[in-house]
């Protein structure tokens, strides 16, 4: 059995709407240990949708081994004219629809509890193809079909709602694909996550491991962080993750101190662990990344353990009388500079009376860069309780974002710390 995912709406197609039904659904049928290997949005148009039904029965019947293909449907399940999706079933399968009397009072009943009365469009969503069986909507007034229209095709319609649909796919959909003898085997995934290292350069170190059969290993990387994705197919969860952890410990080895966590971990909770560890507490200085360090600390449940706050410094006066940034140093080097970055990193530090104090001075962009300081400069100041205070110099580059530079030098502040205190 194999899978594929057609989410159809035209507010999916113009992005007005982000698409969690898809990734909801992903993971479920990794849960199931059922493969899918396509996934299509489309938009509230029957010839389109009948087009990227066509596409996907080809595909599945180009395979060698004939197996089952499950179609599964989110959205256009409605009562309005532009929800088309079973008519479009029906129509490409070649078959009529049939109105189902106990759907008209089900919806019926849900409007009374409301104290409203059904509008007559609703009975549009009593209308099934035939010999569709009811996909029971327990939270909504659109239900989804059970369909085997023809030999090695399944048919699995949702409403587009994703609590509607989830609940849905739990309570009906996935007993009816274990009643078919599926989910008798389980995909699961383990994500390496790694730091200061470029996704080719790992991939190359990697490349052993990136042709395996089971588990299967891929790169991937996402906003300056490389991922490796090690994934495993098995008859449970602990099988699973037995089959995938000597890769994963080898592939750890591989990154050396670019790899800082797996799956969940941020640069910020390992930083954090590493602090409650040692006993240790950090403040921070921010310029250019306005205070998303200090946020990206706070997002961990408990950091106050050891994060005792922050100055946002944007104004050199902040600087010089907050943080005992020198206005000599500033006139002559700048606010971005490395000697800047080191005092900003020193006085949050001294004023805070934390054990570390850390810094981020920069150009984010898209203005205010020169030549001898492109946007993309960004410096790092690291101060910590043996009086020692050093700075890192970073290019972020022109071609990225502002949103991107700051995100990226607040996590490349918290990396300097991690490898430091990793010693």
């Amino acid at each position: 059995m194999s899978a594929e995912i057609i989410c159809v709406g035209t507010e999916l197609l113009l992005g007005d709407i982000l698409n969690t039904n898809a990734q909801f659904l992903a993971q479920q049928l990794a849960n199931l240990g059922i493969p899918h290997y396509y996934q299509t949005v489309v938009g509230d148009n029957p010839a389109r949708i009948k087009h990227v039904i066509q596409v996907a029965l080809e595909r599945n019947s180009s395979t060698q081994d004939n197996s089952t293909q499950v179609l599964i449907f989110t959205g256009g399940l409605g009562p309005t004219p532009d929800d088309l999706t079973h008519e479009t079933l029906a129509d490409f399968f070649g078959v009529p629809l049939t109105e189902h009397q106990e759907i008209i009072e089900d919806i019926t009943r849900k409007y009374a509890a409301r104290g409203r009365k059904m509008s007559p469009s609703n009975r549009k969503q009593a209308l099934l193809p035939k010999g569709a069986a009811i996909l029971p909507n327990p939270g909504g007034t659109a239900p989804g079909i059970l369909w085997q229209p023809r030999s090695g095709v399944a048919v699995l319609t949702f409403p587009g709602v994703p609590s509607e649909m989830q609940r849905m796919w739990q309570e009906t959909a996935v007993p009816y694909l274990k009643s078919l003898g599926y989910g008798q085997e389980i995909i699961y995934s383990q994500t390496l996550k790694f730091w200061g290292v470029a996704e080719a350069a790992l991939a190359e170190k990697a490349a052993a491991f990136l042709n395996l059969p089971n588990p299967t290993v891929a790169p991937y990387a996402s906003q300056g962080e490389v991922k490796l994705r090690v994934s495993a197919k098995a008859t449970s969860l602990e099988a699973a993750k037995q089959i995938i952890a000597p890769v994963a410990r080898q592939l750890q080895e591989i990154g050396d101190l670019n790899y800082f966590g797996s799956d969940e971990e941020t640069l910020a909770s390992a930083v954090g662990k590493l602090l409650t560890a040692a006993g240790e507490t950090l403040s921070v200085a921010e310029s250019c990344t306005g205070g998303g360090l200090g946020q990206m600390l706070t997002d961990i449940p408990g950091s106050s353990r050891y994060f005792w706050g922050g100055v946002i410094s944007y104004d050199n006066a902040v600087k010089i009388s907050v943080l005992g940034v020198n206005p000599d140093d500033l006139s002559q080097f700048g606010a971005v500079s490395a000697i800047v970055a080191e005092q900003m990193a020193a006085g949050v530090r001294s004023r805070l009376g934390t054990t570390w104090g850390l810094s981020i001075t920069g150009i984010a962009g898209p203005d205010g860069g020169t030549a001898t300081k492109p946007v993309g400069l960004v410096y790092t100041g690291l101060a910590g309780a043996d009086g020692k205070v050093q700075s890192f110099e970073n290019h972020f580059g022109t071609g990225r974002d502002r949103a991107l530079i700051r995100h990226v030098s607040a996590c490349t502040a918290l990396d300097r710390l991690r490898r430091l205190l990793k010693g």
